[in-house]
């Protein structure tokens, strides 16, 4: 008997345990992993865990990424403690690896030997790393406008590369439908459960790290929001178990141009988009299938949702290698951007601690032009 079921996070219905599994049969909303309660007890002191033997893990010693108190941007934004965590030290380069881990594993452990994702590049770059450690054959649709250093990446790997035509959507329906004609697995960062079982690793290496002095405010660059919703997930483990008191306030950093869960929050009845787009491409998520949730968490943490301008965008990528050597995707200098617009609008107080997710590496991006 498996000691997990997949739970429907919007009404709670239960669902066996598989990789193709991706909505809830009842009601079609985003699946969670759910673990039955002898687990959780048997886990109190350690991270539950959905693999049966998770010393098969598929890894590529993924996670581990520190927390650097950023000095000078602290100073510059007049807060006393701020700090980054550098997603880019995995071992892909972006968060996404922390994820892809746990579903990758899964997807071994049940026999799964050719899987089917969609992605912009980051997630479409880790599925094919980790597919080659595990010995699985993947296909990544993938943008034919995506960064050419991100496709480049996605190929090293050996995955069998779909470039589509189109918007973001139209890369997700090409995938979906390719996976569907072949009987292969969907493996979906956006949709599967598993996924953000990985993601939550962020909190606990957070409360590895400060113990009891945990960030009053961590700010997350959103999209699907996978990071948003894991890290949260984790928090809310370790508060269950009283490793922690309180989960810090999470919130969610967007691109003007694309920012439905912004415009959510404040809201508004329709995704705000823009045919523009945004330079941050890791966050150009007009629909994000999880944002309900994304939404629950920034109740449950008294968070925000903030939406930032391009050039305040491309302003802070340079900011943050001029000033402290840091150099990250545009992606994560949206949440930075959003650290400052926090600050401004005095949700967030100078005299607070702010961690922010630095969720991928700047060479896997095309260097912006300052506007």
């Amino acid at each position: 008997m498996s000691h997990i079921a997949l739970q429907c996070s919007e009404c709670a219905a239960k669902h066996t345990a598989d990789m193709a599994t991706l909505h809830c049969s009842e009601c079609g909303g985003a699946l969670d992993v759910a673990y039955n309660s002898r687990t959780q007890d048997r886990h109190s002191a350690t991270m539950p865990n959905p693999l049966h033997s998770p010393d098969d893990a598929v890894t590529l010693g993924e996670g581990g990424a520190p927390a650097v108190s950023l000095r000078n941007l602290g100073g510059h934004l007049g807060v006393q403690r701020l700090y980054a965590k550098l997603e880019s030290m995995n071992p892909t380069g972006s968060f996404k690896d922390r994820g892809t881990a746990v579903m990758m594993s899964v997807a071994k452990e049940l026999g799964v030997s050719e899987v089917v994702e969609d992605s912009s590049g980051n997630a479409g770059a880790s599925v094919a790393a980790y597919a080659a450690r595990a010995g699985i054959r993947a296909h990544i649709f993938a943008p034919a406008s995506a960064p050419a250093a991100k496709l480049g990446q996605i190929a090293v790997y050996g995955a069998a590369t779909h470039l589509i035509d189109g918007d973001r959507q139209a890369v997700t329906d090409a995938a979906i439908d390719f996976a569907a004609r072949n009987a292969l697995v969907y493996a979906s960062h956006n949709l599967s459960p598993y996924f953000i079982e990985g993601t939550k690793t962020f909190a606990y290496e957070i409360v590895e790290r400060f113990g009891a002095n945990l960030p009053r405010n961590i700010v997350i660059p959103v999209g699907n929001g996978s990071l948003f919703i894991g890290a949260h997930r984790g928090f809310s483990e370790l508060r269950r178990v009283g490793r922690v008191s309180d989960i810090p306030r999470l919130h969610a950093a967007q691109a003007r141009a694309v920012m439905p869960i912004a415009a959510a929050f404040e809201g508004a009845r329709k995704p705000a988009t823009s045919a523009g787009g945004t330079v941050a491409g890791g966050i150009a998520v007009a629909n994000p299938p999880r944002m309900r949730q994304a939404l629950r968490v920034l109740r449950d943490t008294g968070g925000s949702a903030v939406a930032v301008d391009e050039s305040d965008i491309l302003r802070w990528h340079s900011l943050l290698a001029e000033r402290e050597g840091i150099f990250v995707e545009p992606t994560s200098a949206a949440a930075f951007a959003g650290v400052e617009a926090l600050v401004k609008n005095g949700v967030i107080r100078r005299s607070e601690s702010v961690l922010v997710a630095a969720t991928g590496f700047g060479l896997k991006d095309a260097i912006p032009q300052r506007i």
